[in-house]
């Protein structure tokens, strides 16, 4: 719910009556994991998506019976695996959800929602069972009622910006905490046309956009109508500005000046930052020359084995669109430790959220009608 808060938040404000469709629970394969929502209006108007498409239409059911008498109601959906192959399905899980009407009027939901929509962090817990479901409830109250094996479940979704669900967490019910972490960053030093590229597809990927170059001639809201900042100034100097607060693991820098009297001190700068990804762009003569005018430049080893170039993945394109493709590729894989290979050679789950299914679970997969849906 709270991803959907730019979205949400005006429709709260001004009364619209919506409710929030939230995955609780996921066993096996399913697309989006604990977290993921969609928003429905009292006429059936949909932001988001919890399945892809698989469950859509039975969770906007689900949502426009809890606007009708404003109760939370609760769903699993999910087919057996021979119903699923024989609707020609392609998921293979089982989601459980929760629907709920969205309350402006309660001041916990407010504040995560518009924390969220500014892209500041965000925390909300919300009632999942029993019959206060569907209330939202004060994160410190979890700490003093919720049990001491889930308090740890408690901090780390506070400390990670992950959603959690969890058990007997509040009056003996379960408690769904849903988290929402601020854009992760990327940083474009130079701003040619694969720097362009670059931005239109980290942004579109969700991405906190900044492109920083000397010239500021290239530096133009006209050419990066999607980047968040602009700075016009050599990129080690604006590397050296940030306040260590602004960046962290989840922060990508690359670097695509194509000069090397810009590329080795902000490469050099960029490595020294607590920073989760350091890539640069360039033909493999440019990338042995630079390793060589880094270790000059007192570059040790074992901080140049984190830099990432040759930048992206082997895609075989050419033109820059492709290029940032195949840069975005490499900098998603390495966040979450993906092999890079097509699927169709890798074995195993294709989703990193499944667990098993649980020994009361009724269904095997997630791509159906609702097995049962209780006020």
């Amino acid at each position: 719910m709270l991803d959907l808060a730019r979205e949400l938040l005006p429709l709260v404000r001004a009364g619209t009556s919506v409710a929030a469709v939230t995955v609780t629970h996921v066993a096996r394969s399913a697309p989006r994991g604990v977290g993921a929502a969609m928003a429905v209006t009292a006429d059936a108007t949909v932001i988001g998506s919890i399945s892809g498409g698989c469950v859509e239409s039975d969770a906007v059911a689900l949502a426009l019976s809890s606007i009708a008498d404003g109760r939370a109601r609760t769903a699993q959906f999910g087919f057996t695996d021979a119903d699923a192959h024989a609707a020609g399905l392609a998921c293979g899980g089982h989601v459980e959800v929760i629907a709920h009407v969205v309350d402006a009027r309660e001041p916990l939901v407010l504040e995560a929602l518009t924390n969220a929509a500014a892209d500041r962090p965000a925390t909300l817990a919300v009632v999942a069972t029993g019959p206060h479901a569907g209330r939202s409830v004060p994160v410190a109250a979890l700490r003093a009622s919720a049990p001491p094996s889930e308090r740890g479940l408690l901090d780390d979704a506070v400390a990670t910006h992950d959603s959690r669900m969890l058990r007997s967490a509040y009056d003996g019910a379960d408690v769904l905490v849903l988290a929402h972490a601020p854009r992760a960053r990327l940083i474009i030093l130079g701003a040619g046309e694969h720097a362009a590229a670059l931005c239109r597809v980290g942004a579109a990927s969700g991405f906190a956009v900044t492109v920083c170059d000397p010239w500021e001639t290239l530096v133009t809201a006209e050419r990066f109508p999607a980047a968040d900042r602009l700075a016009v100034c050599a990129p080690a100097e604006f590397l050296a500005s940030i306040d260590p607060a602004e960046v962290d693991a989840r922060t990508t820098i690359c670097v695509l000046t194509h000069d090397e009297r810009l590329d080795v001190p902000a490469i050099r700068q960029a490595l020294s930052m607590p920073v989760g990804f350091v890539g640069a762009m360039g033909a493999r003569l440019t990338v042995a020359r630079r390793a060589a005018l880094l270790h000059e430049a007192g570059v040790s080893d074992v901080d140049l084995a984190r830099l990432h170039s040759p930048l992206g993945l082997d895609l075989s394109g050419s033109s820059p669109d492709e290029a940032a493709l195949s840069v975005l590729a490499e900098i998603v894989a390495s966040r979450h430790g993906g092999s890079g290979r097509p699927l169709r050679e890798t074995t195993g789950r294709l989703h990193r959220n499944d667990v098993p299914v649980p020994a009361h679970a009724t269904a095997a997969a997630g791509c159906a009608l609702p097995e049962q849906a209780r006020p």
